[in-house]
């Protein structure tokens, strides 16, 4: 499309057709206007044909698409968004199409980004602030990120999620919580994780320390630690002692700025969407029992975006580190 101040704009070409309309030739006025014959003729024809809207500008969109994906294809992928609320790749895998197809598809359509959705109910929420800058550290073990996700517990049986919320017994309220300690290393987003009754400093410190076992299992040492600002990080004396025991240093996120711990954030999430939320259990010890297969699925086939499209465990060593 031209801009306003072009010679052939809309206003141009009108004068251009006004001299021809004239009586003068084609030629002449188009070489007074400094441009070419063919476009000269070009607009002339148009303004024949179609009168002042052939001055217009046409649009470039091609007015067949002989190559885009069936619509069925396309309904099929945006059910699966809006049924499982995973990515491009998980869906292509599973449709067998390729991701950046997907992608265009959702695009397309105008499906609202993951980041913008509710990760239980899919609703859109509007993000409250986000960091432009971001920052991987180049070695695994350089920074590892930890926090406590909350989960309700489960009533044998199953809760709500399975039943509906009219069909739960009163009885069956007031479980308490389940929560979920969770590291993951910075660079190669290999995670771990466990589940325990409190958030206390010793339960913390414990969780930290088998992590730190767990990551030299893999070949890798624990050099910094950061979290947010929880009384069981900032002020547990447990805590403080496993990260002076390993020479550790410990960092803490800056007051109402989560997204400095984005990558444990994100894994809280994702933990949440695919496996706590992922299937209505029937208990809470069912769910508990989830957790160490979808670990090793996160960490050994799960294709990760932020880290070019590999699994955590082909970044440790170039792939050549043994998981355990």
């Amino acid at each position: 499309m031209s801009h306003g101040n072009a010679r052939l704009a809309p206003a141009g070409r009108l004068i251009l057709v006004q001299h021809i309309q004239s009586g003068r030739a084609v030629a002449h006025v188009a070489a007074e206007m400094g441009i070419s014959r063919t476009t000269a003729w070009r607009w002339w024809r148009r303004f024949r044909e179609q009168g002042p809207a052939g001055l217009i500008d046409r649009s470039s969109v091609a007015h067949a698409h002989p190559h885009r994906t069936v619509p069925c294809m396309e309904t099929r992928a945006r059910i699966m968004r809006h049924l499982t609320r995973r990515g491009p790749v998980f869906i292509a895998s599973k449709l067998g199409m390729h991701a950046s197809t997907v992608g265009r598809v959702l695009r397309r359509h105008r499906t609202p980004l993951l980041r913008e959705l509710d990760p239980v109910t899919g609703t859109v929420v509007r993000a409250t602030r986000r960091s432009a800058q971001r920052y991987e550290h180049d070695h695994p073990g350089s920074l590892i990120h930890v926090d406590v996700k909350k989960l309700g517990r489960i009533p044998d049986g199953g809760g709500w999620r399975l039943h509906g919320r009219g069909e739960r017994p009163s009885s069956k309220r007031g479980l308490g919580y389940d929560y979920v300690h969770t590291v993951i290393d910075d660079h190669s987003r290999v995670a771990y994780a466990e589940i325990h009754d409190d958030e206390k400093g010793a339960t913390a410190a414990g969780v930290l320390e088998r992590a730190i076992a767990f990551y030299a299992g893999l070949g890798v040492t624990v050099e910094r630690v950061i979290s947010d600002n929880a009384f069981a990080y900032r002020h547990s004396t447990a805590f403080r002692n496993v990260i002076d025991a390993h020479g550790i240093r410990q960092r803490f996120i800056k007051p109402h700025c989560p997204w400095t711990n984005g990558k444990v954030e994100r894994l809280n999430r994702t933990l949440a969407t695919e496996w706590a939320y992922a299937h209505p259990w029937t208990s809470n010890d069912e769910r508990r029992a989830g957790l160490t297969p979808w670990l090793d699925h996160y960490n050994l086939d799960r294709a990760h975006l932020g880290i070019g499209g590999k699994s955590p465990i082909d970044r440790i060593n170039n792939g050549r580190g043994q998981y355990i």
